[in-house]
């Protein structure tokens, strides 16, 4: 089984990284909503995000921003009385998945003097949420837990994400990420089921 690229750094002490198959990491990832209030290390948070741009993305345009925020004052004010607080607050960290929506492109054989255009990203929301998935797998590959908070395509969450983190305006918060300690340890769920499968045709 092939190796996952991402493995546990300095996430228990004493003890050597572990690392896992990727196949592995995969079935283990469940969403964690309740952590430990340990805080991560820097080096978790570069492998988190390391991982995260390591996902596929058209033409190669890599839309996605991240915002980490691991103090416990501006997590608190994410979800002001809402249902997701306790998730975010008891993270070690939580990290907003963002897409730049539009792009500044020259056209192609324009003269070098010309001014570049405002374009969009077509697939910024796709790209995103591939880089959620692998921010989600490393997580689990490091013996952290996570859950994916949704803000996209619910306008009013993204406004209000957008206004509360001060984001550009071409700039739109997909996912809302708590990573940290599991406080929990729900089984993964088993999904395979044969009759969503389809060969050659339907």
């Amino acid at each position: 089984m092939a190796a996952v690229m991402v493995v546990a750094v300095g996430c228990c002490k004493n003890e050597a990284p572990k690392e896992k198959g990727a196949l592995e990491v995969i079935k283990a990832r469940t969403s964690i909503r309740s952590f430990t209030g340990e805080k991560l290390t820097e080096d978790q948070i570069h492998t988190l995000l390391d991982a995260a741009m390591a996902a596929p993305t058209a033409a190669d345009i890599r839309p996605w921003r991240f915002v980490v925020i691991t103090d416990d004052e501006i997590k608190a004010g994410l979800y002001q009385g809402e249902r997701h607080k306790k998730m975010v607050t008891e993270a070690g960290a939580v990290i907003i998945v963002c897409g730049e929506t539009t792009r500044m492109v020259t056209p192609r054989g324009a003269s070098e003097e010309s001014a570049p255009e405002e374009r969009p990203n077509p697939w910024w929301y796709e790209d995103c949420s591939a880089a959620t998935e692998n921010l989600l797998l490393a997580a689990t590959a490091l013996d952290l837990g996570a859950v994916w908070l949704s803000s996209y395509p619910n306008e009013n969450s993204v406004a209000r994400i957008k206004e509360y983190l001060g984001l550009p305006a071409n700039v739109t918060p997909l996912a809302i990420v708590p990573v940290g300690v599991p406080a929990e340890n729900p089984e993964p769920k088993d999904k395979w089921n044969p009759d969503n499968i389809h060969y050659d045709r339907w």
